[in-house]
């Protein structure tokens, strides 16, 4: 089977457009239509339908994209085998997402050992919030990314990756630093939260959704994007968030910042690992699961 074939068929089922999918593998949308009809008329099937707002796969569609993610995982683990030279040096680029509760400590500082590992590996670390991050990996402009969550994408798989902890902070004189306080005396403080698609939050909310009550029932006062931003906002003394423990570990020994924890939510979650479906790993992505697995809880 021609695997440009199977590859464009694949990129279409996964972006539900031929535009989107013609940009991602860097070609025309004529030469997606094109490759898609030849591998239809080749098996006399349709395997796409083109009836409504998105093309959807067809019964058959959807056992070709199953199968097609085997046969190109394959050849790209082929690929790459006979790509790495013989005393198996870990060279090359490695492109790597995270969202920021990870990213802001735990990766980035597992990626400068790697480093000095491996001089002549070439590492790339995008941080951004976890949505962003899982359409990266599932467009393959990232190899790997970690993350909170496991937003639904049909193009990515996870797995549990290491453990990490939520915690709630406030500035060290707060009334609530050090305490272990009801969800009720939450709503009297001045939350600050982060922006949608970012793991914490939808932890929080989940958590929340259990407990009997919503977010918008606290006072959320300000939101303010990614954890960097709300973590110095409650060092100024503008209120409290929800925030990975790594993340602020410095500043909690510091006395910079102070925790409480709330009666109720279980804040304890999986860091997530996700690759696109389907996709081999390289000798780079190899190296620095094998490293980060040696350290990581």
């Amino acid at each position: 089977m021609d695997t440009r074939q199977l590859q464009a068929f694949c990129a279409v089922v996964e972006r539900r457009s031929f535009s989107q999918a013609a940009e991602r593998l860097g070609v025309t949308q004529p030469a997606v239509s094109l490759q898609v009809r030849s591998l239809e008329k080749r098996l006399g099937l349709r395997l796409l339908d083109r009836s409504g707002r998105r093309i959807e796969p067809t019964e058959a569609g959807l056992r070709l994209y199953r199968g097609a993610q085997r046969l190109l995982q394959l050849e790209e683990q082929i690929v790459n085998e006979l790509a790495e030279d013989a005393e198996g040096e870990v060279t090359g680029p490695l492109e790597i997402g995270a969202s920021t509760g990870p990213g802001g400590v735990v990766i980035a500082e597992l990626l400068c050992e790697l480093a000095a590992r491996y001089p002549e590996l070439d590492v790339h670390l995008t941080v951004a919030d976890t949505q962003s991050i899982v359409e990266q990996v599932a467009d393959r402009t990232l190899e790997l990314g970690v993350v909170g969550a496991a937003p639904r994408h049909r193009g990515v798989e996870y797995e549990p990756f290491f453990r990490d902890e939520v915690v709630l902070i406030t500035p060290p004189e707060h009334r609530l630093a050090g305490r272990t306080v009801a969800l009720g005396e939450l709503a009297d403080a001045s939350l600050i939260v982060m922006q949608d698609g970012a793991g914490v939050r939808q932890l929080i909310e989940d958590e929340l959704r259990r407990a009997g009550t919503r977010l918008r029932d606290l006072n959320v006062r300000l939101e303010l994007g990614l954890q960097e931003s709300a973590r110095s906002a409650v060092r100024a003394g503008h209120g409290v968030t929800f925030i990975s423990r790594s993340s602020v570990e410095a500043d909690l020994a510091a006395g910079t910042l102070a925790e409480a924890r709330v009666d109720g939510l279980e804040l304890e979650r999986d860091v997530l690992l996700v690759r696109a479906a389907g996709r081999s790993e390289t000798r780079a992505a190899r190296a620095f699961l094998e490293f980060a697995r040696e350290r990581l809880p």
